[in-house]
């Protein structure tokens, strides 16, 4: 029978997305790992991959539709010696009736599509065999390619766990088993229809009713939500009202930082690279986090993960929201390294290409403003971090000098938010004062 590709939940916050393009078309043949479509969701655009072949019998859902909730079927993938004519001919999917998926012996023909059953009759209209259950009775979901290399290869379905939709066994989960143990925990799917967490702005304050009432009369424009924003609104409040913030201040003296990466700069010119103030405040960040190791902390609900490499995130603004690519194992890269990481995350950032690994992760951010002209500011804690460093830009100040004598200097003021649940207040201050011997002795850096 005809399968249904399912609208996947390709990030833990998605709700609905929107279909931007096909890269196939009615009649292509597919196999397991071909990129069907892109799909935009509240982070990024993504790729999104075939977990069986076949052939593609019906695009249901166009180019650019917007708003395509998560398990909307797609499409529809017609298997080896199906035609586009069995698409019509095939039974609407049931409604899906909790007493029934417990009773495994009924007589009604189960759902059929990705992440739901297949039906039990071939398309002469016999019986098959009765389709294989697990050891606590239930009915297992297998695709019949799958079905067909368990039979080849002998692999004992009842004793694999499907990596595809909703627990259905496919392709690649036979393979696996084939290869080693069938105990073996499946590879993780890219196609996976499971419900995403709901993400939704918190109601905090006045109901937008009441708020638009005040302002009755008054003209305005009204801007829904995107998804990007929906995220945003709902963590950085859970932030805000579930992280114990405190907030330690250090001014950081710039010159000889600055001095040092112009003579770099020159140096590297043949190389076509040219160094930020931001790639030597990542590094600074990174070897600051190995000197104060204990800091190199998130927290993880009921207990503290204290990390071994350093993996700090940079905020980057894009229209609409924000990113904070993870630039990992910071520590061990060179600063033309991480200039270039940086640059090629920001940029596919803002094209919004990211893929979840690259903006997931790491135990400290940096959020710098100072390009702005923004003298200081407090950021929020991107959970589960244990700080953020807040920068401002650098600006000539008049400063005392050890000799008591008044001089001028480049200052940049800098802020740490730090989650006292994670890191005390003592152990916070060993870190940006860490941080501030780096960025006012750069050459230690390179040591």
């Amino acid at each position: 029978m005809p399968i249904e590709i399912l609208m996947p939940a390709l990030s833990p916050t998605m709700e609905e997305g929107t279909l931007a393009k096909w890269l196939v078309s009615e009649g292509d043949s597919v196999s397991s790992g071909d990129i069907l479509c892109e799909i935009e969701t509240d982070k990024a655009t993504m790729e999104f991959e075939a977990v069986d072949e076949g052939t593609i019998g019906k695009i249901l859902i166009g180019d650019g539709s917007e708003g395509v909730k998560v398990n909307t079927p797609i499409a529809v993938l017609l298997e080896e010696g199906e035609e586009a004519s069995d698409i019509d001919s095939a039974p609407a999917p049931a409604a899906k009736d909790s007493a029934k998926e417990d009773a495994p012996d009924q007589d009604a023909a189960p759902e059929k599509g990705y992440g739901r059953g297949e039906s039990d009759a071939n398309d002469t209209g016999t019986s098959a065999p009765a389709a294989p259950k697990g050891s606590d009775g239930k009915r297992l979901f297998v695709t019949p390619l799958a079905r067909r290399i368990a039979a080849d290869k002998g692999v004992d379905l009842t004793e694999l766990s499907g990596s595809g939709p909703h627990g259905r066994i496919i392709k690649a989960d036979v393979e696996a088993a084939s290869a080693g143990s069938t105990k073996a925990k499946p590879a993780e799917s890219t196609q996976t229809a499971s419900a995403p967490a709901t993400t939704a702005a918190p109601a905090a304050g006045p109901s937008a009713d009441a708020v638009m009432k005040i302002y009755e009369g008054r003209a305005f424009e009204e801007i829904s939500l995107n998804g990007m924003r929906k995220t945003i609104a709902a963590r950085l409040t859970e932030a805000k009202q579930s992280i114990p913030h405190f907030y330690l201040r250090r001014d950081i003296e710039l010159d000889a930082l600055l001095k040092f990466r112009g003579e770099l700069n020159k140096q590297l010119e043949a190389r076509d690279v040219k160094l930020s103030v931001n790639d030597f405040i990542i590094k600074a960040c990174a070897l600051a986090l190995q000197t104060v190791s204990d800091a190199n902390a998130v927290w993880a609900g009921d207990r503290i993960l204290k990390l071994k490499p350093s993996d700090v995130a940079v905020a980057v603004a894009i229209e609409g929201g924000l990113f904070t690519p993870v630039l990992k194992d910071a520590e061990m890269k060179s600063l033309s390294t991480l200039s270039a990481e940086m640059k090629d995350l920001a940029t596919r950032a803002r094209d919004r290409k990211l893929a979840p690994h690259e903006y997931q992760g790491g135990s400290f951010a940096i959020s710098n403003l100072g390009m702005f002209g923004i003298d200081n500011f407090d950021a929020v804690i991107n959970p589960p971090h244990g700080a953020i460093l807040a920068v401002g830009a650098g600006v000539k100040k008049p400063v005392v000098g050890k000799d008591g004598e008044l001089a001028v200097a480049t200052v940049m003021s800098v802020t740490l938010s730090v989650d006292h649940r994670v890191i005390d207040g003592a152990l916070g201050a060993q870190l940006l004062s860490a941080i501030k011997d780096n960025l006012e002795n750069p050459m230690m850096m390179l040591a």
